[in-house]
This record gives structure tokens, sequence and C-alpha cells, in this order.
């Protein structure tokens, strides 16, 4: 009650619709969705099974929300892709849900826009405030955290994790966890230094990118030792949250973190 659905669009019967939520013309909702209030589905999408959002999404035509994995050894269990609040999903975009070996869920917090033609797919974790632009793909297990911004035609290869407040050039290859506040940009991505554009816009002060700058210094372009330099970080930043917060990245990280664009040759 309270949904308006168009005559030719198609509403399984278990389907939940909230309050001022519209389907539009030749929509499809398939059986064991969940659409909060005041969301809008436009002509020609689709959310498919076991797909949950919260209030004020709108999916543009063509998008394919909730799709079986591309994965070889999903075996049509239920799993989920859950989206919360005001995220805009435009056409031809495509989420899908996760498998039972990642966790059984694909998650997608509130307010990202996913431009034309993106692809989430299955387990990725997405926090809120994030940019995917025109085509930019996301393997399996990738992890954004909030405020990331991912340029177009750029890809993230699978298990990999963008941190908050990074930003992902158009055209990049992503193969390597991206610590917070960095820039990388590159086929074979290096990190070009801090995204100061995004700390400025965050509201940092500029003892925060000062210190963020020196700590990009430090632990990829000084040559000490990873681990002397992480500590000599910790030592000269104690009281700045977000330089402890890039530390904390770079230990944690399970593939390792990119090397500096100037680097990144040594790679080979």
């Amino acid at each position: 009650m309270g949904a308006s659905v168009h005559p030719s669009a198609f509403v399984a019967p278990s389907a939940v619709l909230g309050k001022g939520t519209v389907i539009g013309p030749c929509a499809v909702v398939e059986d064991d969705v969940v659409i909060g209030d005041n969301c809008r589905i436009d002509a020609f999408a689709s959310i498919k099974r076991f797909t949950s959002m919260g209030n004020g999404n709108v999916v543009h035509s063509y998008a394919m929300v909730g799709e079986i994995p591309q994965d070889l050894k999903f075996a049509g269990e239920e799993t989920r892709l859950q989206i919360g609040d005001n995220n805009s999903i435009r056409e031809f975009s495509t989420l899908h849900r996760g498998t039972a070996g990642g966790g059984g869920l694909t998650s997608i917090g509130s307010g990202n826009l996913l431009m034309a033609y993106t692809h989430v797919a299955h387990d990725c974790l997405l926090g809120s405030h994030i940019v995917m632009s025109n085509g930019a793909t996301l393997g399996g297990h990738v992890i954004v955290q909030d405020h990331a911004i991912i340029g177009g035609l750029s890809a993230v290869h699978q298990f990999s994790r963008l941190g908050r407040h990074s930003f992902v050039g158009g055209m990049t290859g992503i193969s390597r966890d991206l610590p917070p506040f960095m820039l990388a940009v590159g086929e074979r991505a290096g990190i070009h230094g801090p995204n100061i554009v995004g700390l400025r816009r965050m509201g940092a002060p500029s003892a925060t990118i000062t210190a963020i700058r020196n700590a990009f210094r430090l632990i990829w372009l000084s040559g000490m030792p990873r681990q002397e330099a992480l500590e000599q970080v910790e030592r000269e930043y104690a009281d700045v949250p977000e330089a402890l917060e890039l530390v904390a990245f770079v230990r944690e990280s399970p593939r390792g973190v990119l090397l500096a664009a100037r680097n990144q040759d040594a790679e080979s």
C-alpha cells in the first residue's frame, strides 16, 4: 500500500514495496525483494531475488540489481544484496549478490553514486558516499571505504581494498590495496601521493594535510624499511588520527599496498 506500480511492470507476490515507491514501465521486481520508502525503479530496470534496499534509492533504466554472481562455484544458494538509503544506481549498472564462500552478502551503504555501466561483483562491501564513474568495475570480494572515488573505466582486482577518501584515476588497474587519503593512477597503478582535493573536501586542517604528505614520503619514498617508516609516522604524528589510520591500513593489508608510482617498475 502506498506504492505506485505501472500496469506494464511485473512485481512478484512476495515483494515488499515501501510507501511512496514508484515502479516504472516494464520494470521487474522479483520474489524475496524488499524496497523501502520513496524509491524509484525506472523503466526496464530489474530488481532480482534476495535484494533489499532502504529508502530514497533511484534505480535507473536497464540496471540489473541483485543478479546471481559470476562465479563458477555458485550453485544457486540463497545469498543476498543489501543496499542502504539514497543511492543513485545509473543505467546498465550490474550489482551481484554474494556467494556462500564469500560470506553470502554483497553490501552497499548509503549516498553512493554508481554511474552508468558500473559493475559491483559478488561479496563486495561498499561504504557510503562513494562515487564509481562510468564503466568502473569491482572484482569479487573488494572492500571500498567511505568517500572513495573510482574513475571511469577503472578496474579493481578481487580481494583488494580502497581506503577512505582514496582516489582512483580513470582507466586505472588496481591490483593491490590503496590506502586511505591516497591517489593512484596508471595502467598498473602506482600511488602518486595524497589525495589533497579529497582531504580539503573533508575539511582536514592544514596540519593534517601536512602530516599525510610527510607520512607518504616516509612510507613510500624514503627508502626506509616499511616497519621502521610506519613506526616513525606513529611517533611523529601520534596526535593525527588520519596518519594513524593510514599506518593501520598499511599494516593490516593482506594483499600488500600499491607501490609509489616512481617505484612501480621495481615490481617487474
